[in-house]
């Protein structure tokens, strides 16, 4: 099959770091917490972005602490993808862009963000990024959507907008509401992935009725193929007052991976590069899963 490279969604879960299964001490450093990583898998994907917009000199001393051959995504800054996001995390240029008492605010959205902050929030997530380019590091930017961007004009006009804003990077596309794979709508979304060049991100998650899952359909719309792991925890799912890993707590069989060996082997044919995430970071479920994957690809 084309070159396959599996790694996790995260390095320093808190999960991970403390449980003493896989790095070789509890305390580390960034730096070398990183190098054990990479010394053990060859690509990863970095979910703090997603939580608050990276500086180009973090995302340069991750590009610095990896191999030459290491292979770097990052999580689109989550106001860029329409999530409600937390205002105090945002920085203070943009803060005070907001009109006055909107940065107190317990939740802020991508529309109620007048454009002068919008535009700020995009060239300093465009700006971050360059140092892991320049140093041809830089896999896909995951622009994971919400579960409530379902499949509309609209919506495909702002994934474009998404692609013009970054006119450098590759985008990678993962949709969270299943209208955008039904019978219906899946040979559109699919046609209008690989037209404008945008990577589709295969999922594998817990399986629900209402629209706010998506069904683990294997396709290629261009040169890459990006498959995330979630985990199948129906019971923590949608639980409230749980935490992010709790929510990702599931160890995946040999025999459930090995079903995704026979579907990776099927899109192979149709790509040049092949990306398997896996996001069940709970304890060492996620690297061990990922070890096992690659033992069998």
């Amino acid at each position: 099959m084309s070159s396959a490279r599996v790694g996790t969604c995260s390095w320093t879960d808190p999960t991970l770091t403390e449980s003493g299964l896989f790095y070789p001490a509890l305390r580390m450093t960034a730096e070398q917490r990183l190098k054990f990583y990479a010394s053990n898998f060859d690509t990863v994907e970095v979910d703090s972005t997603f939580y608050a917009l990276p500086s180009e000199k973090v995302v340069g001393l991750q590009t610095q602490r990896t191999p030459d051959d290491f292979t770097l995504h990052y999580k689109a800054f989550g106001l860029l993808t329409q999530h409600m996001i937390d205002p105090r995390r945002l920085p203070k240029i943009i803060k005070e862009m907001l009109p006055s008492g909107m940065e107190r605010a317990s939740r802020l959205g991508y529309k109620q963000v007048p454009e002068k902050a919008k535009e700020m929030a995009w060239q300093m997530f465009d700006s971050a990024l360059l140092p892991a380019e320049s140093a041809s590091k830089l896999g896909v930017v995951l622009f994971q959507f919400p579960p409530y961007f379902s499949f509309s004009p609209s919506n495909q006009e702002y994934i474009l907008e998404c692609k013009a804003r970054l006119k450098h990077y590759r985008l990678a596309i993962e949709f969270r509401h299943s209208s955008w794979l039904t019978e219906e709508n899946r040979a559109e979304t699919q046609s209008f992935l690989k037209s404008n060049q945008l990577v589709y991100v295969c999922v594998d998650e817990p399986q629900f009725d209402g629209g706010t899952t998506v069904p683990p359909i294997v396709f290629a719309t261009s040169d890459i193929a990006y498959v995330r792991f979630h985990g199948r925890n129906t019971s923590n799912w949608y639980k409230k007052g749980i935490s992010v890993a709790e929510r990702y707590a599931y160890e995946y069989t040999e025999d459930e991976l090995a079903d995704w060996v026979h579907k990776l082997e099927k899109i192979s044919p149709f790509t040049n590069e092949t990306y398997v995430m896996f996001n069940n970071c709970f304890h060492n479920y996620a690297v061990k899963n990922a070890m096992q994957l690659a033992q069998m690809l």
